[in-house]
């Protein structure tokens, strides 16, 4: 049988990292992979998450399954964190998922039972999963346009325009907060002229948060999705604890589903777990046990939101830092680094480009010249800003 199979096709960004784990030069920078890094290169556990674990540790009596929806008390914060506030708190229902990555496949298993004529809208670009994911569920997959190669902002007037298309067998696929790959976000008055159309024309927004807190911090963050799940009937949110609490490993995360009633929610709840059964089954439970610990405990959410705070802070330095040490070399090229949000930002760099990088400075980036400002040292930005100088003349 498996002589059958052709080779797969390298992931592009995983297959960065083994390239980078075997070069041997000692002055490498790897701004591939989307981990945040501290100023020492590492990826550290949070004293939050440290605190909670080992609460777990010592109180956890048992390792039996725990259940088709995972973790009821972090599906639980996990509304709380998003919705709280809001009319549609009342008339939604979560399930943990392996990670957003697990979110996005239920539920895109879940709307192609719901409407098997689907077609999911996604940015150009977007999250490198997006589209396979849609796919692999058997959904039809159409781009909208978002960024703005020249300005490297988002073109808002092009994206509404295209978006005043969709209908009713429609679902738009936006992302919460730090647009990956670009790093460029839309705006408030955008996220409200969106959830217009999508009264007016019928169509379902479908929001993907995985780095909440690492824009302008949680509340900043959330406004948009808050703003639009106040204001429509039916919406799904797919999100992510991998960035905002370092459990990259851990794969934890969920699936929210707001109708205009509890009763419907509940009722495409029930679909998702039955989905589940025939897929992963049951979550794992590690993840979100620290979660569901560190949220259900004031002190130890007020140390993981300064924590939070503090790596926010630091990304903005080196966003700051980065664009100082640039025009240090007498450019203003990539000031808009700036300007960004979140981990990521799209530098406009060619793929012939970003290899002169690999090649002649050891730095690692994704061929569509996405880099990784949480991949950052501080000891390095006058380093890299002299690489992007050099190989964008």
């Amino acid at each position: 049988m498996f002589k059958q199979l052709t080779e797969a096709q390298l992931d592009p960004i995983l297959s960065l990292s083994i390239a980078y784990r075997e070069d041997e030069r000692e002055n490498k920078m790897d701004l591939g992979i989307g981990v945040y890094r501290n100023s020492q290169g590492e990826t550290p556990i949070m004293q939050a998450v440290q605190q909670a674990q080992q609460r777990v540790l010592e109180t956890q009596t048992t390792k039996g399954y725990v259940g088709l929806a995972g973790n009821e008390v972090f599906n639980q914060s996990m509304m709380d964190l998003l919705l709280a506030d809001t009319s549609a708190y009342t008339r939604a229902a979560a399930i943990q998922t392996p990670g957003a990555s697990g979110a996005l496949r239920m539920l895109a298993d879940l709307m192609c039972i719901a409407q098997p004529d689907t077609t999911v809208w996604i940015s150009n670009p977007s999250y490198v999963n997006h589209k396979p994911v849609m796919e692999a569920a058997g959904l039809k997959v159409r781009y909208y346009p978002y960024f703005n190669p020249t300005t490297k902002q988002v073109d808002s007037q092009a994206m509404l325009a295209e978006l005043a298309k969709a209908g009713p067998k429609d679902v738009v696929l936006l992302h919460g907060c730090c647009h990956n790959p670009t790093g460029a976000d839309i705006s408030f008055s955008d996220w409200q002229a969106i959830t217009e159309l999508a009264n007016k024309n019928g169509f379902m927004p479908f929001v993907d948060i995985a780095y909440l807190g690492f824009g302008d911090g949680l509340e900043q963050d959330a406004a948009g999705l808050k703003y639009m799940a106040d204001n429509t009937e039916e919406m799904i949110i797919a999100t992510s604890c991998s960035k905002n609490f370092g459990l990259y490993r851990e794969r934890t995360g969920a699936a929210i589903m707001i109708s205009d009633s509890l009763k419907e929610a509940q009722k495409a709840k029930g679909r998702i777990m039955n989905l589940a059964r025939s897929t992963y089954t049951m979550p794992p439970d590690h993840g979100a046990a620290l979660v569901a610990t560190i949220l259900s405990d004031p002190a130890l959410t007020q140390a993981w939101k300064q924590e939070l705070n503090e790596m926010l802070g630091r990304l903005l330095s080196l966003r700051a830092g980065l664009t100082k040490a640039v025009r240090a070399q007498g450019s203003d090229e990539f000031d808009f680094i700036e300007q960004h949000k979140g981990m990521f930002s799209v530098t406009g760099l060619s793929p012939e480009q970003v290899g002169r990088l690999r090649d002649e400075f050891a730095i690692y980036a994704v061929g569509d010249g996405r880099i990784n400002v949480a991949g950052m040292q501080e000891q390095q930005l006058d380093y890299l800003a002299n690489a992007l100088v050099t190989v964008s003349r």
